[in-house]
């Protein structure tokens, strides 16, 4: 019986002869092999051995490592890439080689086993376990050829498979895998989360292609797949709509966004074209809510041309001291056209007028006419006076007003 790559090529091609056999015998032999999970280091407790494996050979325990115990096979084995993390489940398959660890200053020879990818056995991002040997099978794991080909990763009656792939790993029947164009590079995640440096493709189902040029670049990062098309193995593509969270990297694409608001009504002219027919690059951040958070400096947001703040309810403002410099301010609408008026001057005029005024009344109260018809000379000069103070404050009225602000 033929594991590891000659057994995934026998089971997905069962009638044809694999002609490299022999040379892929030899490697396993010598350096390559494989080997199945039986656990992932990963609680902290010896940070040196984070991510670390163990593992027993497929040869020896073909079963469900989950529900046997592990034979005397077992053996250990450490990531090959330390930058990129991307750690086995219990009863995934990985890829094995040996190679020179940290006593080869002593002795050349000394080498460890290292273990590079899981094989891709159903060919599906959220986990490749094989908990069941060949004729172990439970009924509802029973699987066509053709669904492995296609890469289920679930029971053929929509059960979940009993199996144990961690200590908190739980197998989901609604994560799917996405549908690739040519050029493509996609890395994704086992929760439907991914980064995909695509590019427009044209007549290929994808809604980011309607326009443009083939070779066009975008990069989508999604966080959450937001359709079910209640088959596992189906392939699909983002949706800017209803993934839980995305960030879209466009260049000529029109992408269908369908915004909270799309109110434009501040603008006298050349309003924003919406987000969905907009046509050349640009940056789209869709998700439930954003934050974005300065914890040291500053948040600096600039453009070309306007800032525009849209929202279905209100924008709210909450700070200690609310700066805004402007050439031009229009409160209310658009064609706002009432000044608004300068509030010191306003106060210091009104208080001329009220000194005068209350100056002019003091006099009047006390003054009398002896005898009759003798001219009340304090109150002749006492109105002249106020009469020369309020032209004047009339004369300064226009001066309230603000050339730059202005209300309804």
């Amino acid at each position: 019986m033929a594991y590891g790559f000659g057994a995934v090529n026998k089971t997905i091609n069962p009638s044809i002869k694999n002609k490299n056999d022999d040379a892929i015998n030899r490697l396993q032999g010598s350096s390559i092999f494989t080997g199945r999970v039986i656990d992932v280091i990963l609680d902290g407790s010896d940070p040196k051995a984070i991510g670390s494996i163990i593992y027993t050979t497929v040869e020896s325990s073909p079963g469900d490592v989950s529900t046997v115990q592990p034979s005397s096979q077992i053996f250990t084995a450490t990531p090959l890439f330390t930058n990129v993390k991307n750690y086995p489940l219990i009863n995934e398959i990985v890829l094995l080689i040996r190679q020179p660890n940290i006593n080869i200053k002593k002795n050349t020879g000394s080498k460890n086993t290292y273990y590079l990818n899981v094989l891709g056995v159903w060919n599906h991002p959220h986990h490749n376990a094989i908990p069941y040997a060949q004729g172990q099978n439970q009924p509802t794991q029973n699987k066509t050829l053709a669904q492995t080909i296609l890469g289920s990763p679930k029971s053929t009656n929509d059960q979940l498979s009993n199996i144990t792939f961690g200590k908190t790993f739980v197998e989901r029947d609604n994560i799917n895998p996405l549908l690739p164009f040519e050029g493509d590079v996609i890395y994704e995640g086992r929760w439907g989360n991914s980064i995909r440096f695509g590019s427009t493709v044209k007549n290929r189902p994808n809604n980011w292609s309607s326009i443009g040029t083939d070779g066009d670049p975008i990069m989508i990062i999604r966080n959450g797949q937001g359709v079910d098309p209640k088959n596992a193995s189906l392939h699909i593509t983002e949706n800017i709509n209803t993934d839980l969270g995305s960030v879209y990297f466009s260049s000529t694409q029109k992408l269908p966004l369908e915004t909270a608001s799309t109110s434009y009504v501040s603008y006298k002219n050349n309003p924003p074209i919406i987000p969905s027919e907009y046509i050349e690059n640009q940056i789209i951040i869709t998700s439930g809510r954003l934050v974005f958070n300065s914890s040291a400096d500053h948040i600096l947001l600039s453009s070309k041309k306007s800032i525009n703040l849209n929202s279905v309810e209100s924008v709210n403002i909450d700070s200690p001291t609310t700066v805004i410099q402007s050439t031009n301010t229009y409160i209310g609408s658009k064609n706002a056209n009432e000044p608004l008026l300068l509030g010191n001057q306003t106060v210091n005029l009104l208080n001329q007028l009220i000194t005068n005024l209350s100056g002019f009344m003091t006099i009047c109260s006390t003054v009398v006419s002896t005898p009759p018809g003798t001219p009340l000379v304090q109150l002749n000069v006492a109105a002249a006076q106020v009469n020369t103070s309020l032209q004047a404050l009339q004369a300064n009225l226009e001066t309230l007003k603000s050339k730059y602000n202005y209300t309804v």
